[in-house]
């Protein structure tokens, strides 16, 4: 074989493997929680055939640390969270997308506690400021979960599945929780030997 032709050799191999591995990444779902490009409020949501979504996403896979699917609870990097932070939001709400590989999952609406409107949706609430726990809560409802109608859309198998692949579920409560249940509740669980798990199935 001419050194030419091991070169060749070579060079296809790596392109194989080059290729392989831009394969296998592409298969790996993308989490991410855009904005809508045109800012349709809340209110008009369910009257769009198609809502684009926003350039970039407002937090990604990247921006997530962890989420709890048994309390809802989004943990994010700080800068994520001082993004929330500084997120414009009327008291109207401000609708989002939840997306797996930019494809909507569900829609809901970032909503500031000071609103006194109530709303029929997914919401995370804004953060007071940056110095609290970079921790959201995908809530149902506002003020309330009473104000809620439908079926819960939260953890949805999509994106359960992407978040495990990217080993940031939680799919059981942490002992700081545990201690904020009832005696009777924090007896049965214990049983069961309750326990934080990260990147395992529920």
């Amino acid at each position: 074989m001419t050194s030419h032709a091991k070169y060749c050799l070579v060079l296809l191999l790596v392109c194989t493997v080059l290729g392989m591995t831009a394969a296998c990444a592409a298969a790996v779902d993308d989490l991410a929680i855009y904005l809508t490009r045109d800012d349709i409020p809340p209110d008009r949501m369910e009257m769009q055939s198609h809502v684009a979504l926003a350039e970039q996403p407002l937090i990604g896979m990247d921006d997530i640390i962890s989420y709890n699917t048994q309390t809802h609870e989004l943990k994010l990097t700080a800068a994520a969270f001082e993004r929330l932070c500084q997120l414009d939001v009327p008291t109207v709400g401000t609708s989002f997308l939840v997306c797996v590989n930019k494809s909507p999952v569900y829609w809901g609406a970032f909503w500031t506690p000071l609103s006194s409107q109530s709303f029929d949706g997914v919401t995370i609430w804004k953060p007071y400021g940056p110095s609290d726990p970079p921790i959201v809560t995908l809530e149902l409802g506002y003020p309330a979960p009473s104000f809620y109608s439908g079926e819960d859309p939260r953890n949805k198998p999509e994106i359960i599945s992407a978040l495990r692949q990217a080993g940031k579920l939680i799919t059981a409560l942490a002992l700081t929780d545990i201690d904020l249940l009832p005696r009777s509740i924090k007896a049965t669980r214990s049983t069961h030997g309750l326990r934080m798990t990260v990147g395992t199935s529920p």
